[in-house]
């Protein structure tokens, strides 16, 4: 829990306390329904709520921003940034409902007002979004296809509304056919422990 405070030190009260009942919540749900590696549970900050708390490193996203989190498993990276962005909406999607039910079951736990759930295929979600987020869930020429749809046409941030993708390893085939819209960020730039040496955040314009 240190860990998020030592990177985003001006986390008011209430922040901290949403943060720091993550690890008991999602310990005793992974123990009901598996969605984090119960080999990694114990690596919940670093692994999961900082991993996703690196797109806040490459955009702070503006009061009244609306966020999918497409393929959000257990509420990753959709949960923290929530968190993170009170004033930002955030819509999570996942096609398996168990996994909906845990992120369902720690939002509400913690209070947070400002996320939906919705258990549903990328392909049914029909809503705009000023940006579509998500966590190495499919190659990214296929999940551009699917989410250019639900890309709005109106600007409320200093970047251009499009796709946030947590990825680790070797883009460079990924991210060709788009490099003209393509941005990637280095997370060890922002974070020093040896997980992050080789994630990255991808963002894409549409």
């Amino acid at each position: 829990m240190n860990l998020i405070s030592t990177y985003f030190p001006h986390l008011t009260e209430k922040q901290l306390q949403q943060f720091d009942a993550l690890y008991p919540l999602y310990q005793e749900w992974n123990g009901k329904i598996n969605v984090i590696s119960r080999k990694d549970i114990d690596n919940l900050y670093e692994h999961h709520v900082l991993h996703s708390l690196g797109i806040a490193k490459v955009i702070s996203f503006a009061a009244g921003t609306h966020v999918m989190d497409l393929g959000t498993g257990g509420g990753f990276p959709g949960i923290p940034l929530a968190i993170l962005f009170p004033e930002v909406q955030f819509h999570l999607v996942d096609s398996i409902g168990k996994k909906i039910r845990v992120a369902t079951e720690v939002a509400a736990a913690i209070g947070l007002t400002n996320v939906t759930l919705k258990h549903a295929r990328a392909q049914e979600e029909k809503q705009t979004f000023d940006f579509v987020v998500s966590r190495a869930v499919m190659p990214l020429a296929d999940l551009l296809k699917i989410i250019r749809k639900n890309i709005s046409n109106e600007q409320h941030n200093a970047l251009p509304n499009g796709l946030i993708c947590l990825k680790g390893g070797e883009l460079e085939h990924e991210t060709l056919p788009f490099r003209n819209r393509t941005f990637v960020y280095d997370l060890h730039t922002y974070f020093n422990e040896a997980f992050f040496e080789t994630k990255k955040v991808v963002y894409v314009t549409i």
